[in-house]
């Protein structure tokens, strides 16, 4: 295989130097060592929030959030909610943009990709996509499993640890020798190839350094067959945040909107349910979703819950016991629900819909179906929570937040309205957010390894400056530096910078984006995987 690619880009989802610097001086890595020891390197700030599914949009968009339109994994109309997909993306992406320009591209498992929209070369979709995905052009995805013997967007569930390790390396093959077939295909200008399971495994075998090894060795050895076959004049890595360990609290935040009086909840099965419902037995096993009776026995938990006897505080005594896994593997999920106390979302002031976006939405007459802040009292209730926000402490005596402010100080743009009110910034991601109803405001991380704010940016090749300074380097500033690598004029509606490592190409008005018509994912196999990486509470 051959072709003449112009420049690569190449996706590590959650790297960051805390974890590639022990594999480079161990040698583990040698073709992805090349790249930073050759050209130039630093770290990469993230956004808010710095997670998958919106990440990955702004870095390929240049734009934040409140101009693409994608926040977390979820979408909400009110108070109900469905999974994201590329049809909220509404800005131009990398690859649409040079289609403009009569540049061709090849982009492989990126996030929020799903479905693709129409460009000169291929599109074969990555996380969010359902594992059948429509791809770019129709008919793609068959002549790619009968070319490389079968692709996947995720791994069965459910796998012993070593066979959950064996896909994390099968997928990852399954990317490169995917891309390399489209490559030699389509001879595109430009090429995208993402690794996922660099983000997974830390989700799924938290601290495991021989895990981590072997998945960053399995991307290393496709970056080298990814290399000699394309050529690339210039190539790019970059991620969309780091990961780190989490020795903090975990904050429950509804829990404490609830003792300062904000959240009104509802018990036995009433009011909104937490979205850890979706985790739930019929999803797990693959089953439609469909409305029905409550049993006996549901009935009775929810009547429990009525009088107090919830979930929550079944929940804490088998915690206490050491029993509480061995219960929840056990329980269908209809029955935790029954006796579950929820967030009444309609009759609350204030509220975390979800932790994945890092913030409080206000419930707004007006704006929300049962609004029931007023317009003019929505600054002066904004403001309360944001000054309660900042002097919450650990049991420790730690502020649990960095920085609490107004949605104004991180989203602009014409979706800023669908973000949250307030943005909460984990004191140094070390503290674990949770929207989940607990009955205390503080406990355990639920997971010990997570997101972490500064993942890595690294440029090599044709044109590159190996010395450039990248201090401050940004999420956004990666779509237009890539744009600069052919010569293109950045968008002037995005709000990254072309990085030193390459000649500023200027800027240029684009047309407005077609945002087209929005479709529905409505798939609960997507919903599933969210929920078992602990994505969707």
């Amino acid at each position: 295989m051959d072709c003449q690619m112009q420049t690569l880009l190449i996706g590590i989802d959650a790297g960051c130097r805390s974890v590639l610097e022990p594999l480079f001086e161990e040698d583990a890595l040698p073709h992805l060592a090349s790249i930073f020891d050759e050209g130039s390197s630093g770290p990469l700030e993230s956004q808010l929030p710095p997670w998958t599914p919106s990440a990955w949009p702004s870095l390929y968009t240049g734009v934040n959030p409140g101009k693409h339109g994608v926040f977390g994994f979820l979408h909400f109309d009110g108070y109900d909610w469905d999974v994201i997909n590329a049809s909220r993306v509404r800005e131009y992406t990398l690859w649409e943009l040079l289609d403009q320009h009569g540049l061709s591209s090849v982009v492989v498992n990126a996030p929020v990709t799903h479905p693709p929209r129409e460009i000169d070369g291929a599109i074969l979709p990555g996380y969010t996509a359902p594992e059948n995905p429509t791809c770019h052009p129709e008919g793609l995805l068959d002549d790619v499993r009968d070319e490389i013997g079968g692709y996947r967007v995720y791994p069965p569930r459910n796998l012993p640890d070593d066979e959950s390790v064996e896909w994390y390396r099968r997928l990852t093959r399954m990317r490169g020798d995917a891309f390399r077939y489209l490559t030699d295909r389509f001879d595109p200008d430009f090429g995208f190839v993402q690794f996922q399971s660099t983000d997974t495994l830390f989700h799924e075998h938290p601290g495991d350094d021989e895990i981590v090894r072997a998945v960053y060795e399995a991307v290393d050895e496709q970056v080298g067959k990814i290399l000699d076959a394309c050529d690339p004049e210039t190539v790019v890595v970059a991620s969309d945040h780091g990961i780190g360990e989490y020795s903090g609290y975990e904050f429950r935040v509804n829990d404490f909107l609830r003792e300062e009086g904000y959240v009104e909840t509802a018990r036995g099965g009433e009011g909104m349910p937490s979205w850890s419902t979706i985790a739930g037995n019929q999803l797990q096993q693959g089953e439609e979703s469909s409305a029905r009776e409550q049993g006996v026995a549901e009935r009775g938990l929810a009547l429990a819950a009525k009088v107090g006897i919830t979930s929550q505080r079944i929940g804490a005594v088998l915690e206490r016991a050491g029993l509480d896994a061995f219960v929840a593997e056990r329980v269908p999920e209809d029955f935790i629900r029954a006796a579950t106390e929820q967030v009444d979302f309609p009759n609350s002031v204030a509220y975390m819909r979800d932790r994945i976006e890092c913030g409080v939405r206000l419930n707004v007459e007006g704006r929300d179906p049962n609004g029931v802040v007023s317009p003019d009292q929505y600054e002066s209730i904004r403001a309360e929570i944001i000054e309660k926000l900042r002097g919450v402490r650990t049991p420790d005596g730690d502020p649990v937040f960095e920085t609490v402010a107004p949605r104004e100080e991180f989203f602009t743009g014409p979706y800023s309205e669908d973000a949250v009110d307030i943005a909460c910034v984990p004191n140094e991601y070390d503290q674990f957010l949770s929207a989940q109803l607990r009955g205390q405001q503080f406990g355990k991380p639920r997971e010990p390894w997570n997101h972490k704010r500064n993942g890595i940016f690294a440029a090599a090749g044709e044109g590159v400056d190996p010395d450039a300074n990248l201090a401050g380097s940004h999420l956004f500033d990666v779509a237009p530096t890539i744009l600069a690598t052919f010569d293109i004029p950045a968008s002037d509606r995005m709000d990254g910078r072309v990085l030193p490592v390459v000649e500023s190409a200027g800027e240029q008005s684009y047309p407005a984006f077609d945002a087209g018509e929005t479709v529905e994912t409505d798939d609960e196999r997507v919903e599933t995987r969210l929920a078992d990486l602990g994505y969707l509470e």
